[in-house]
């Protein structure tokens, strides 16, 4: 199938990559993550300036926001389409970021360039392993190979096996239909996604005997074209077992420390008392892995390796514990005390999880702060280190950046977030502003965006965010979509924006202004 031009290798082009922000390639929680597997992490107090690349990072956009909320860190961005890089640095150049460089570099060109910096402290890539063929693998290897330091740490994401074994052969359908015909891909995504829509309702026994494989087309189909393009359509495209990429990853000196994702940590809420028990039988850790994402029927992984395992004393891991600060990013009163796990929802303890939530509602604070509150302290150790590690897998809560400095990366961020607002005068693209707190990134949508921006300008009350935010759509042609349907009249459209401004002053404001991102 002819999806693009040569230099691409088989990877769709013609349609650009969403916008998104992805937080587990986040340096601070990374290192939290590696506190909780019990590893040193690649920093303590952000004494040193580390180097981090992203191989693939599309439209730089999570490159461009951890940059600006980490100006003590330097950045290198890598991404074989030019369109794509040209994007994020004309974002980087908007921002005044002086601390990230974009390339377009192919994989293959990696190991050979005289450019890059000779040693990183993280390396990480999002959504590119499933989907290039094993030339650029063993390219992508064997430069975290040289390149990464010891103590590094490696973030890999990739569609895992078993989970994805049904898809493979739904996508084999998508690819051979769209094959049949060239020209631009998005006329034929429509036209492969009707051929399987057809197949599906003359009974065919692949979704007889594969009902899950039926919700899965039903979600694809609503699901956004420029996302099924790069997901589904690559001519490379291909998932894996963890132990499989363990291996070929262990030929780079990594070991695997645990997944990005802290939930799936979760014995309790992922596994039952037999499964926990057939788990604890298998010495091998990628075995035992591999066998883990079987029980849980595992389809997409997010996993951590690191360059020279360092096991913390329990006396050193304390003591990365009690200086770790956390904030709130979901408003207190918003936060439910359960979670979703392959068991399905589990209910929190409101005894262990209010006090600490409670603390966290009057702004950030360090595990040390919050233990010197009787209500936490009480606890004790063990139940408090699982409640807040469930929390922030649950994206409630952020491991921050230590204080110092925060003055500094409040300067970065708030001229990185003026570019991302002045940019929601066009579009929704950009979801996400910087915290310098965090030293990550916070949900944000458009109107949100052009309520800070107007109030940023001067706006002092809801009731003028709105006119300024009014003024934006209607200078377009454009309208807001409630309930699948555009409201027809500035009437309408501004009652609907002053709903939302009254929400967004009183929910979501008071946190934005605990992350610095207001």
């Amino acid at each position: 199938m002819s999806l693009s031009v040569a230099w691409s290798s088989g990877y769709v082009s013609e349609l650009a990559y969403t916008f998104g922000f992805y937080r587990e390639l986040s340096p601070q929680l990374l290192n939290f993550s590696a506190t909780v597997y019990g590893n040193s992490a690649t920093q303590s107090e952000s004494t040193s300036r580390l180097q981090i690349c992203e191989l693939g990072c599309g439209q730089g956009f999570t490159a461009n926001i951890l940059a600006a909320a980490n100006p003590q860190h330097d950045f290198v961005a890598i991404d074989f389409n030019p369109t794509q890089i040209c994007g994020a640095r004309t974002l980087a150049a908007d921002a005044s970021l002086a601390n990230i460089r974009f390339s377009d570099l192919s994989f293959s060109e990696l190991s050979s360039n005289p450019d890059l910096p000779d040693r990183f402290n993280i390396i990480v890539l999002h959504g590119i392993w499933s989907w290039i063929n094993d030339t650029n693998r063993s390219a992508i290897s064997a430069f975290i190979r040289s390149k990464l330091d010891v103590g590094g740490l490696v973030y890999i994401s990739y569609n895992a096996l078993p989970g994805w074994a049904g898809g493979m052969s739904l996508r084999r359908l998508f690819v051979d239909h769209a094959s049949q015909t060239n020209g631009p891909i998005t006329p034929r995504i429509e036209d492969a996604l009707t051929f399987v829509d057809r197949l599906k309702g003359s009974g065919a026994n692949f979704f007889r005997a594969n009902p899950g494989q039926v919700d899965r087309f039903e979600r694809i189909k609503a699901q956004d074209r420029s996302y099924l393009a790069h997901e589904y359509f690559n001519r490379d495209w291909a998932p894996f077992y963890h132990a499989d990429v363990a291996a070929e990853l262990a030929e780079a000196k990594l070991t695997f420390l645990g997944s990005a994702g802290l939930l799936e940590g979760v014995d309790a809420v992922n596994l039952t008392p037999e499964q926990s028990a057939i788990l604890a039988e298998i010495g091998d850790p990628a075995k035992r892995e591999t066998v883990k994402d079987f029980i849980v029927n595992q389809q997409f992984r997010r996993d951590i390796f690191v360059k020279g395992p360092l096991p913390l004393s329990p006396r050193l891991a304390r003591e990365q514990w009690l200086n770790q600060r956390f904030a709130l990013s979901t408003p207190r009163d918003d936060v439910t005390l359960t979670v979703r796990g392959t068991l399905g929802e589990a209910n929190l303890a409101p005894d262990v999880y209010n006090p600490i939530l409670d603390s966290l509602a009057a702004g950030p604070k360090t595990l040390r702060q919050m233990a010197s509150e009787p209500a936490i302290d009480k606890l004790g150790w063990n139940r408090v280190t699982q409640a807040l590690t469930i929390l922030v897998g649950a994206n409630h809560l952020q491991p921050c950046l230590p204080l110092k400095d925060e003055g500094k990366r409040r300067t970065s961020t708030r001229a990185f977030n003026r570019a991302v607002m002045e940019r929601a005068r066009d579009s929704a693209d950009l979801g996400f502003l910087a915290s310098p707190v965090t030293g990550s990134g916070i949900p944000v949508d458009r109107f949100s965006q052009l309520f800070l921006l107007s109030a940023e300008i001067g706006a002092k009350r809801a009731d003028d965010w709105v006119e300024f935010a009014l003024g934006v759509l209607l200078a377009q042609g454009q309208r807001i979509v409630k309930d699948g349907a555009p409201l027809s009249t500035p009437e309408e459209n501004r009652a609907e924006l002053l709903l939302r401004a009254r929400t967004f002053e009183t929910k979501a404001l008071p946190v934005l202004r605990s992350l610095q991102v207001a």
